[in-house]
């Protein structure tokens, strides 16, 4: 009986190695598969919104998920952001440069009522 285990074991040892290896079939060891991608990647041709980011979902890897695709998304949220910012800076120097200028008209008295008075 333990011969035939130790039997056993050495075929399906050696089945799994010439599966693996490539047992004269095709031409070498298993076939390269393509590296999974995102499905719905973030739209190039429009701003991103909270939907694009709640949708975005990476595929898992090996030992978590593929850090380019990770990457390349925090990129562009990244981009995406400091261009939002600095909009949101150049509308707040407007803003302001316009309250000064509405300021400093109210404080000036016209002319002509200068010289009713």
């Amino acid at each position: 009986m333990f011969l035939f285990l130790v039997v056993a074991l050495a075929v399906v040892v050696a089945a799994v190695t010439l599966a693996v290896v490539g047992g004269g079939e095709g031409e070498g060891p298993l076939p390269e598969v393509a590296p999974e991608r995102l499905q719905d990647p973030l739209p190039p041709d429009r701003p991103l919104d909270r939907a694009d980011v709640d949708a975005l979902r990476f595929p898992l890897a090996a030992r978590g998920y593929r850090m380019a695709d990770v990457d390349d998304a925090l990129n562009r949220l990244a981009a995406e952001l400091a261009e939002r910012d600095a909009r949101i800076a150049d509308l707040e120097s407007a803003l302001a440069g316009a309250r000064a200028a509405a300021h400093v008209s109210i404080e000036k008295p016209q002319r002509g009522q200068e010289d009713h008075q």
